[in-house]
């Protein structure tokens, strides 16, 4: 055999024809193209219309033109792909728009002072004011939230993976599956019948971290629960089989292995409870005053900062200015969060070595 016929780098005969790269961006151009012209040409004004137009015509297109050129085969991955991405445009666009129009009128009262100040003794209908108070009062109660329920989730999440086998621990599941469907609303409810109206306590922001846990906890116990069981049975078979305890297995090897993903189910537990808004309105009450003691008295936090504001504004004026800002840093807030988990998830993660 020759040295020619070895490095012979002709393409082969069996493969089919093929469109260009561009194919996409170009069928995605002239579908839009398209919808507005035909949106156009029907009057119709709505941006939405001429968009689903748009898409429509892109499957299509991408289909008729894939079908005619490479075959049935691969117009069908074609028109795969493209109920793909126009899901994730569908998904992305109003993801965006809610961005862009919280940065755009929130911006405008958002300074150092609106973020240093409370309310005080400023009016609705006056400019100033910030939320000092509310920050202050959503950081307090989520953080004792976390504090409830993370040791509590991680345990049952321990408990349902490394020991539970019988009825008991069917019955957890159960009973966590239920708590996740839970409406915020009913968490406030069962708080506020146990802590105020049978144990006699006040509206307090112990009471609403009290309620943000029952909703936080089902989280905590499922994604734990999830990066539990993805940790290889040969890492505690190889403990074990050293004499290790399995309480010392599951301290030293197990949560060790797992800490990055328990950590980013935590830090999504909490990006989720620090939005609630109906619990708080049943059990922290609201003031426009700093209160540092979560344990006494009514205390201020952002959602329900944003609900009054927007509620007392009438759909303008300082009040409705202050609510846009105050949902901007809340979102910023959450942000952050998601940001450190996928930062400790990546910190975390087991070392390849490649």
């Amino acid at each position: 055999m020759s040295n020619a016929t070895l490095s012979d780098n002709r393409p082969s005969s069996l493969k089919g024809a093929t469109l260009p790269k561009w194919f996409a961006w170009a069928v995605a151009a002239g579908s839009i193209a398209l919808g507005l012209g035909i949106s156009a040409a029907a009057g119709l004004d709505s941006s939405i219309q001429w968009a689903l137009i748009a898409a429509v015509l892109f499957i299509i297109g991408s289909y008729g033109i894939s079908a005619r050129v490479e075959g049935g085969r691969q117009a069908k991955d074609r028109i795969a792909t493209s109920l793909i991405w126009v899901a994730f445009l569908l998904a992305v666009i109003p993801l965006a728009s809610l961005i862009y129009e919280t940065i755009k009128r929130g911006v405008k009262v958002l300074d150092g002072y609106f973020l240093s100040h409370s309310m005080g003794v400023v009016a609705d209908t006056e400019p100033g004011g910030g939320i000092y108070h509310a920050i202050l009062g959503t950081l307090e109660q989520v953080g004792i939230a976390t504090v409830i329920s993370v040791p509590i989730g991680v345990l049952t999440a321990i408990y349902l993976v490394e020991y539970g086998r019988g009825k008991l621990s069917k019955a957890i599941t159960f009973f966590v599956d239920v708590m996740t469907g839970i409406p915020s609303i009913v968490a406030g409810l069962f708080i506020l019948s146990l802590w105020i109206v049978i144990l006699g306590m006040g509206y307090s922001g112990f009471a609403g971290s009290m309620a943000l846990s029952i909703l936080m906890l089902p989280v905590v116990v499922r994604s734990t629960e999830e990066m539990l069981k993805l940790v290889p049975n040969e890492l505690r078979e190889a403990s074990l089989a050293l004499g290790v305890p399995k309480w010392r297995t599951i301290i030293k090897v197990v949560l060790p292995t797992s800490i990055g993903g328990i950590t980013t189910g935590v830090m999504l537990a909490v990006a989720r409870i620090t939005g609630e808004t109906a619990p708080l309105l049943l059990l922290v009450w609201v003031t426009n005053f700093i209160n540092s003691n979560p344990f006494q008295d009514p205390q201020g936090s952002l959602p329900v900062y944003i609900y009054l504001q927007f509620a007392n504004s009438g759909g303008l004026g300082p009040a409705y200015d202050r609510a846009w800002a105050a949902a901007l840093v809340l979102i910023a807030f959450i942000m952050i969060l998601n940001l450190v988990a996928r930062g400790i998830a990546r910190w975390k993660a087991p070392k390849t070595g490649r």
